[in-house]
């Protein structure tokens, strides 16, 4: 059982405190501003903080989509170095989850870098996410440590609440496979060149397979992208 407590944050304080735990994480100030929060939370969104004891170790904060669509978006979720790992991911969805539900929401949406390994397989292989979209450049440049130096290419996610995971396809039903490098956010650090072809040749991979009719349907451990 974790022993992470996953608090909503309904006071100016917490708010505040959150905001700071997102810019330890991405390493840049204003990453979410704490009036945004603030007003996210007011308008009846989704924003709480992770919690280890009295400490905050994380934050997220996702808003309502057209109401007709009864969807959420889930914007930004954040977790401190020393945290990571430990399953307070699967932890948070859960709650996310569980939360939505609860309030006639059917699916939650949210973007990832498709470069990065681990959040690919999070998304894909546990919870079973399916991939939308492909959008190119989606933030603009962005100025964090995370992300500096790097266009914002993002894989745009539906998460259906009240159905199964999709399921990872069989070797059978795999089209192609769209290998992904091991560290890209050392790799903008120290050869953003390098950085830079990968995010083109991924780009092009996966737009072309998308336009020829193709589905992104899960991640292999080994490090690619599946295609059927």
């Amino acid at each position: 059982m974790s022993s992470i407590d996953i608090r909503p944050l309904d006071t100016v304080d917490a708010v505040h405190e959150a905001s700071r735990v997102l810019d330890r994480v991405w390493g840049d100030r204003g990453t979410m501003p704490a009036n945004i929060l603030r007003a996210l939370e007011h308008a009846g969104d989704y924003v709480v903080g992770l919690y280890d004891g009295d400490a905050m170790i994380g934050a997220s904060a996702a808003f309502f989509g057209p109401p007709a669509a009864r969807t959420m978006h889930s914007h930004i979720t954040g977790i401190v170095d020393g945290y990571q790992g430990r399953g307070l991911g699967r932890q948070l969805k859960t709650h996310q989850r569980d939360w939505a539900l609860e309030r006639g929401v059917g699916h939650i949406t949210w973007t990832f870098d498709p470069l990065i390994p681990r959040n690919a397989h999070f998304n894909l292989a546990v919870l079973g996410t399916r991939v939308t979209d492909y959008l190119v450049n989606q933030y603009g440049e962005m100025d964090d440590e995370v992300n500096r130096g790097d266009e914002s290419d993002r894989l745009l996610v539906s998460w259906a609440l009240a159905e199964p995971p999709a399921p990872t396809p069989t070797d059978a039903e795999i089209a192609a496979v769209v290998p992904v490098p091991d560290d890209i956010a050392g790799l903008r650090r120290s050869d953003p060149a390098s950085a830079a072809v990968w995010r083109r040749r991924v780009r092009d991979e996966l737009r072309g397979h998308v336009a020829s009719g193709r589905r992104i349907g899960g991640f292999d451990r080994r490090g690619y992208l599946i295609v059927e």
